[in-house]
């Protein structure tokens, strides 16, 4: 496990964790035999071109990495919101397929999610994934339970997914906590670049390998249990 020390600008580090921000696909759960171009035009053109909508798997690709916002298909004549509930429908009966078939995944480690609440920290998870789709991954394996809050996609603010800090500071403030006494905890750059944007210490678990910029690094949430308690916690 390795960390770097983080700074702001404008005041001191508070070195008292609070809370802790969690991202949730391949950070607490996975999925088998997973490809997202498969399941774009196994599932989610069919699904559009039903609706007499046609977007290119290019240009959705490039909504979905960050390099063109949400809102960009409207350019095209396309109803954002109309287009990300009809692929996030989709995204729910797929996973529940996945799941009647066994391979959505929760990493064994998942279980220290019970031993953060025994510390007195407040949790909360954040998901580029629509709301549903993000509950119903967690109620899958009985991980809802462990988070004060849950949010996913929000569509009155389609470009506020990460790597947008919008998802983490609705958490900050349903947490009721400050940046500084919060971790974010990913897998992915816009889960680092999310963090940092919302001025929060972020932990990349390298279940993948590593993402530059984080602040902390650890191997599963076996090792983030020991960097929490390095730190120090306080219930608040």
């Amino acid at each position: 496990m390795k960390a770097t020390r983080p700074s702001y600008d404008g005041g001191a580090v508070v070195e008292i964790i609070r809370g802790i921000i969690f991202d949730v696909d391949e950070t607490l759960v996975y999925y088998e035999g997973y490809d997202h171009r498969e399941w774009y035009d196994n599932w989610v053109m069919p699904a559009l071109r039903k609706h007499g909508i046609e977007l290119d798997y290019k240009t959705y690709r490039k909504t979905v990495s960050g390099e063109l916002p949400r809102s960009y298909v409207e350019r095209f004549g396309i109803d954002p919101i109309e287009l990300w509930r009809i692929i996030d429908g989709v995204n729910l009966e797929y996973r529940k397929k996945l799941a009647s078939e066994g391979k959505i995944k929760a990493f064994p480690d998942a279980e220290m999610l019970a031993h953060f609440k025994q510390l007195g920290l407040k949790l909360a998870a954040v998901s580029n994934a629509s709301q549903e789709c993000t509950e119903f991954v967690l109620k899958l394996f009985d991980l809802k339970q462990y988070f004060d809050a849950i949010f996913g996609k929000d569509y009155s603010y389609l470009d506020g997914v990460k790597p947008s800090p919008y998802l983490i500071e609705k958490a900050l403030n349903a947490l009721n906590l400050r940046p500084e006494e919060v971790l974010v905890v990913g897998d992915s750059h816009h889960d680092v670049l999310a963090a940092k944007r919302a001025r929060v210490r972020v932990v990349n678990i390298t279940r993948f390998g590593e993402v530059e910029g984080a602040n902390y690094y650890v191997k599963d949430l076996r090792e983030l249990v020991e960097l929490v308690k390095r730190i120090g916690t306080q219930s608040p």
